[in-house]
């Protein structure tokens, strides 16, 4: 599979799908609430479509999952559950993490915790002004 990058209208989710596609990755960047989760769950919705034996779903570049991202996330259990494909989640920021474990996601779904994503740690050149 190709790498293939869908950004919501809003500007608010970004899902990155990428990898063979027997072995599928959902890189998911942004804020994922009811407005942008349809677009996480069209996404899942067609890798577990195609011929898959695994599944990850990287929640380490989200800043905010409300009810419908968890609605996804467990729609997307139930069905790679059923169809015996494996299932990965990662999450890294407390943003993710709460809710999940809160709803007993965090079990079920039995999330990996990663690091955060590390920024470039050469800071910016900022050009000399004249005064």
């Amino acid at each position: 599979m190709t790498a293939i990058s869908l950004e919501q209208p809003n500007g608010l989710v970004t899902v990155d799908v990428s990898g063979p596609p027997e072995d599928v990755r959902l890189t998911v960047t942004g804020e994922v609430d009811s407005s942008s989760a349809p677009l996480l769950r069209q996404h899942l919705d067609t890798v577990l479509d195609g011929q898959v034996a695994g599944i990850t779903i990287d929640l380490g570049g989200v800043t905010f999952l409300d009810s419908a991202g968890l609605c996804v996330l467990a729609a997307a259990h139930r069905r790679s559950v059923a169809q015996q494909v494996r299932l990965r989640v990662l999450a890294s920021s407390r943003a993710v993490i709460r809710p999940l474990q809160i709803t007993g996601l965090w079990a079920l779904l039995r999330v990996e915790h990663v690091e955060p994503p590390q920024a470039d740690p050469t800071p910016a050149r900022k050009e000399d002004s004249v005064a």
